[in-house]
């Protein structure tokens, strides 16, 4: 069984993006000795004057001082790459280290990776993350832990500085439930924007629709959350990317499509974000999804 990781013991954060920065400083704020990782030097250089944390030479180094190493990187691919690359975490970690991916990466690829590092001995806990860049600041993030139960928690502690855990079972499952939570919040964006696009065109008030679909049985936490904040302003500003989020989509399609369950709207919703990606380029923000769709409205208009 792990021993328990609490403060001041040595956490490895590789990914100092939108969440994975303030994540990593609500880690340093908890008492954490924080090691960073990022291409982004000058990210880097920033955090560690901000925190105090250190950066190693290499992510060998960063894997022989750290008790836990937590990746939050775009995609599976990246997680590989950096755990089991040429000089990479894994050519450092010492026995009893513990590895988080609380990034969103495929759940097929996640539980083949979980069983490749746990032949050499490491455990590998998926903990995707939902809540935006607002909880990631609060520390009030939903955690989707997936994985060992005591490696899960050994980490108790460093999750408690992050949110709230929801145990999702074998290693995996987090990474699944992530991507089953954003296929839902992306189509209460998309078909919420659709609805308050063909309103708005017969003449109704946006901000009157948004208030009564919230007293009434259409709300959703796109319709209570994102249209006041992002969509109503034109403040596309959530933090999340498109791109990410049409990558997520496309996990949950492919999960959908490995377990044979139905699959009419993850193709739909997938597609469009697809659709969206290519149109607004991959940094655009998910919620700009409402003006590629009022773009389609603008090109039937035209035709």
């Amino acid at each position: 069984m792990s021993a328990r990781i609490v403060p001041p013991a040595s956490i490895g954060f590789v990914g100092l993006g939108n969440m994975g920065y303030p994540m990593a400083r609500r880690l340093a704020a908890a008492g954490f000795r924080l090691l960073v990782a990022d291409l982004d030097q000058g990210t880097v250089q920033r955090f560690c004057t901000e925190t105090g944390a250190s950066a190693p030479n290499s992510l060998r180094e960063l894997g022989q001082q750290a008790s836990v190493v937590i990746t939050m990187l775009p995609d599976g691919k990246a997680v590989r790459l950096v755990l089991l690359g040429p000089e990479g975490v894994m050519a450092g970690l010492q026995p009893g280290g513990l590895l988080i991916d609380m990034s969103s990466s495929s759940p097929v690829e996640t539980r083949a990776l979980a069983g490749q590092l746990g032949e050499l001995g490491f455990p590998l806990v998926d903990a995707p993350v939902s809540g935006g860049v607002v909880k990631a600041v609060a520390g009030s993030l939903a955690i989707m832990a997936g994985g060992e139960a005591a490696a899960i928690a050994a980490v108790e502690d460093v999750f408690a500085a992050l949110g709230k855990v929801f145990l999702t079972g074998a290693s995996g499952s987090g990474h699944a439930m992530k991507a089953i939570n954003n296929f839902l919040s992306a189509t209460t964006l998309a078909i919420t924007s659709e609805a308050l696009i063909a309103g708005s065109k017969f003449g109704l008030d946006p901000a009157t629709m948004v208030d009564i679909i919230n007293a009434s049985t259409g709300r959703s936490n796109s319709s209570e959350h994102k249209f006041p904040a992002f969509v109503l302003p034109r403040k596309f500003t959530s933090g999340f990317y498109l791109g990410l989020m049409a990558k997520d989509l496309r996990f949950a399609k492919a999960l959908s499509d490995a377990v044979q369950a139905p699959n009419v709207f993850v193709d739909v919703i997938s597609r469009l974000y697809d659709d969206a990606e290519r149109a607004l380029g991959p940094q655009a923000d998910n919620i700009e999804i409402h003006r590629y769709l009022e773009l389609l409205g603008q090109q039937q208009e035209q035709t």
